[in-house]
């Protein structure tokens, strides 16, 4: 069932003024009011009238919907709205009743959605390059489950072929005391596993789970290569192919692809092309209805390639989504980061964590669209100061979890017994954002809309905290309410990110 959303039912019962879809926004500000809304000039052509005359016609109905105080008409027709503190009363009850629950539950239709992550070889430890897909791959398997979807997270492995060949030739070299092939692995993490016995690629695998796990990353399940590959003659039958050359190709320029697609070579083998067929194939037959890849920048061709290839097998061309993300580069002391011990070309991502912690980590990774390069202050990202955004944040919810502590038994009330101060308004009215914030987020794979929302809560939280005394005044009940809601919605928000709400800092 769908939490309640105060600023959307206030922009609906607008709306049914308007007869026109009413949209709200905050002016940046407040002595033009609460909310503003240029659905006057869209009025204007329809009933060809001047829009300052459209909004003066507006105005008296408008200032009679519940919850408005007052309505100014300002610039070519911009409607200037405040609203009563019994309206931000009455939000901010629907954010308590609501709970860690605000803002989620949204979905009009719920799904099965896979998203695929990480899907690194295990030929090695995790750099800091799959640490970020990771972390955006989680926040958005986190904003889709929050929204009300039912959601699976796979990593896909390679564990034959070429690759993986090398990698196990490199460790038994150094079994017999050789050096690896010249094409071959290498590293101290190559000589920690020649001194086991056994098939390296399972213990690697080990490894790099127990890497995500630690890093807040669990899996549904691991998909092996050669598990889809022994489905590619199924799902080849399933395409529209031709021979030309000696190849068998598959027409996936008839589905919006740039050009047709080999599939079986001239010599008779398959190409990763048909294996993606059986992949994407052996998703649907599980009975998902959405299928998300997150795949690095040197992946962006196969945008149109996987959705040429849902639609050959029966499926709608958006059903199957691939969410391209950047590189990372880190800085420490001014210049280039190279924190591992073990290579000195590569940043693992144990070596990133037990530099900054997990927390900082995710944040960092995920505090930028996943379409930008990111570049990361280790120095700063390690710090634990307000000047670090996460400890910044976390430090808010913390206070009002000391606040709440100190004030167990005491009343709570979001309705305000006297009139509100600037600081707690607009602190109600930034909660309130929530359910839009991370409805768009969601909609727009953007987990990034969550760090730059949370910050702005922080700051407007810790405006209030150092303007108004909390326990012991006339609005004690009112200010604990609003402590309980910021708590509630900063939790939420670093829930989302995969970082912890910590009780005490």
């Amino acid at each position: 069932m769908p939490v309640p959303d105060p600023v959307n039912a206030l922009a609906s019962a607008l709306t049914d003024v308007a007869g026109v879809p009413v949209e709200l926004e905050r002016p940046a500000d407040a002595a033009h009011g609460d909310y503003a809304t240029n659905v006057a000039m869209k009025l204007a052509g329809v009933r060809r009238e001047a829009p300052r005359d459209v909004a003066a016609d507006l105005a008296g109905d408008v200032e009679g919907v519940d919850g408005i105080a007052g309505v100014e008409i300002a610039g070519p027709g911009f409607l200037n709205l405040t609203v009563a503190d019994a309206w931000l009363g009455e939000g901010l009850a629907a954010v308590l009743e609501a709970g860690r629950g605000f803002g989620g539950a949204w979905a009009v239709e719920r799904q099965r959605v896979q998203v695929e992550l990480v899907s690194a070889n295990p030929t090695g430890p995790l750099t800091v390059a799959s640490a970020r897909n990771g972390a955006y791959g989680d926040a958005v398997a986190r904003l889709l489950s929050f929204a009300g979807h039912d959601v699976e997270r796979e990593y896909y492995y390679n564990d034959a072929g070429a690759q993986m060949d090398r990698f196990r030739a490199s460790v038994d070299a150094l079994r017999r005391g050789e050096e690896p092939p010249e094409d071959g692995y290498r590293g101290a993490y190559v000589a920690d596993l020649a001194r086991e016995e056994g098939d390296p690629v399972p213990r690697m695998l080990e490894r790099i789970e127990a890497t995500l796990a630690r890093f807040r990353i669990h899996f549904d399940t691991l998909e092996k290569e050669s598990a889809v590959e022994a489905e590619i003659p199924f799902a080849l039958a399933e395409l529209d192919t031709y021979e030309s050359d000696g190849a068998v190709w598959a027409r996936t320029s008839a589905h919006g692809d740039d050009k047709d697609r080999v599939v079986v070579r001239s010599d008779g083998t398959t190409t990763y092309f048909a294996a993606d067929a059986a992949y994407i194939r052996r998703k649907f037959a599980r009975g998902f209805d959405h299928l998300v890849y997150v795949l690095g920048a040197d992946h962006h061709g196969y945008v149109a390639r996987l959705a040429a290839l849902a639609e050959m097998l029966g499926h709608p061309r958006d059903s199957v989504e691939a969410l391209i993300y950047q590189l990372v580069h880190l800085t420490q002391g001014g210049a280039s980061a190279k924190m591992s011990k073990r290579r000195g070309d590569v940043v693992f991502l144990d070596d990133f964590v037990d530099e900054i912690g997990v927390d900082a980590a995710r944040w960092y990774l995920l505090s930028r669209g996943h379409d930008q390069t990111i570049e990361i202050d280790v120095d700063l990202a390690a710090e634990r100061s307000q000047k670090n955004p996460v400890y910044y944040v976390q430090y808010a919810h913390a206070r009002n979890a000391g606040i709440l502590r100190n004030a167990a038994g005491h009343d709570v009330d979001p309705m305000p017994r006297g009139a509100l101060e600037a600081e707690e308004r607009d602190l109600v009215k930034r909660l309130l954002e929530f359910p839009e914030v991370v409805r768009e987020a969601t909609h727009r794979r953007a987990p990034h809309a969550i760090p730059t929302y949370s910050i702005r809560v922080a700051d407007d939280f810790h405006r209030f905290y150092h303007h108004h005394r909390v326990l012991e005044t006339e609005q004690e009940a009112f200010r604990l309410a609003l402590c309980t809601a910021t708590r509630d919605v900063v939790a939420t928000c670093l829930d989302l990110l995969g970082i912890d709400a910590p009780e005490r800092m």
